[in-house]
């Protein structure tokens, strides 16, 4: 009946694809921001990094995995 809802046959799946863009688009953001510049430690950089990469690696399957049927 309405035009948003009847586009996802999951009722979840709008939040799941904002949640996603959202963990994406901050990840990006952060490393925007250069979290490493304030810090003197290589290991802690490093762990920083990875700690980004896996949060936009968190986002982009979570949207995949909202949009999968």
């Amino acid at each position: 009946m309405n035009g948003f809802t009847d586009r996802f046959t999951d009722r979840l799946e709008p939040l799941g694809v904002a949640t996603g863009a959202f963990l994406v688009v901050m990840s990006l953001l952060t490393v925007i921001g250069m979290p490493w510049a304030t810090n003197g430690s290589i290991p802690v950089t490093i762990f920083q990094l990875l700690g980004i990469l896996g949060t936009a690696a968190i986002g982009v399957g979570l949207v995949w995995l909202a949009r999968t049927d």
